[in-house]
């Protein structure tokens, strides 16, 4: 049981809008360290679809904005919750780990090393490990 005295729930997360659009990295990683907060856990963060432009190294945002792929990073430092990336997905938007940049002969990497490449099956193994499921995204 948590602080509050409900039942530790253990959530996993998924993120299908790009950063520009629908809920943004701020509200979302400020959710999720509030379920850490409240002795909740948090098995996986799996980004689909547009949601795997969070990871991107290449995007560079306006000075007064918040860097969403830094919220990320600083969420993952301090949590050490897995920030698994779709890799079809990403593959679409030129997102790309060391091996996929060298499998596809591409100059250097352009995912951030706090995300890692998945499959579909760690979003499938996320959701059976859970007792709650939040999408942030799309329709």
């Amino acid at each position: 049981f948590c602080l509050c005295g409900h039942k530790i729930m253990k959530y996993s997360i998924l993120v299908t809008s790009a950063p520009t659009r629908g809920c943004n990295a701020h509200t979302i990683t400020q959710f999720v360290r509030a379920l850490l907060t409240r002795g909740h856990q948090v098995e996986r963060v799996f980004f689909l679809d547009d949601g795997t432009v969070a990871g991107n190294t290449n995007a560079v945002w306006a000075q007064d904005e918040a860097n969403p792929t830094q919220l990320w990073a600083d969420l993952q430092r301090d949590t050490s919750i897995e920030l698994a990336v779709c890799v079809s997905s990403a593959l679409k938007r030129g997102i790309l780990d060391t091996t996929e940049a060298d499998r596809y002969e591409k100059l250097s990497p352009s995912l951030h090393p706090a995300f890692c490449i998945a499959g579909l099956g760690q979003l499938i193994d996320a959701l059976s490990c859970s007792d709650r499921h939040i999408s942030f995204g799309g329709s």
